[in-house]
């Protein structure tokens, strides 16, 4: 994958980092940090500027939000409402109005979650279908998802840029922040599933 990667960056310079970081954030098992990493150190003896991967990469993030969030958009609450409320709904001991409590709480915490979750792996892209889902107020997605991915972008290019041929060694350490995120994620979402079957399953 690594290979694969850098080769069409030097093949395609913007426009390969565009397409990368646009195909990052609809696959995020793509790794952006290479991407962002290895533009950042080509800046430091091609023509490349720093500023230019910063705008290719941060459009081809921007491109690629915009399609998770058109997808939530088409998904709608009410079809995960009718999803919920199906039989299969109903075995896994779902509720409707579980789909607008999470609703609420997105309209409640929707502007702070868009921009703060660009900088965590993962979530940092899907976070745009929850925002789809819940018709945030299109100019502030657009606004919050273009500052966030820019900042985000922008660190990882410069850190590669500053390490220069050791612009590995940044991929290695913003791997082991991915991991501690993903198991921390983990960790969570298994508190949260085993209080869920707790409360729906056993709770009378």
């Amino acid at each position: 994958m690594q290979d694969f990667i850098i080769e069409i960056i030097n093949q395609y310079g913007y426009i390969g980092i565009f397409l990368l970081i646009a195909i990052e954030n609809i696959f995020p098992p793509i790794p952006s940090e290479i991407i962002l990493t290895f533009g950042g150190f080509l800046t430091t003896f091609s023509k490349m500027h720093p500023l230019g991967v910063v705008f290719s990469s941060t459009i081809g993030s921007v491109t690629g939000a915009i399609i998770l969030y058109f997808l939530g958009l088409l998904l709608g609450i009410e079809r995960l409402e009718r999803l919920f409320d199906s039989k299969l709904g109903k075995i896994l001991h779902f509720k409707k109005s579980d789909v607008r409590l999470a609703e609420k709480w997105f309209n409640r915490h929707g502007y702070k979650a868009v921009f703060f979750c660009r900088f965590i792996p993962i979530v940092r892209s899907l976070i745009s279908i929850p925002a789809g889902l819940a018709k945030m107020k299109w100019s502030a997605f657009l606004v919050l998802t273009i500052l966030g991915s820019a900042i985000w972008n922008g660190i990882l290019i410069y850190l590669g840029r500053l390490a220069g041929e050791a612009w590995e060694k940044v991929v290695y350490y913003v791997d082991l922040y991915k991991y501690v995120v993903i198991i921390g994620g983990v960790v969570v979402l298994l508190a949260l599933g085993a209080f869920f079957i707790k409360k729906r399953f056993f709770e009378k």
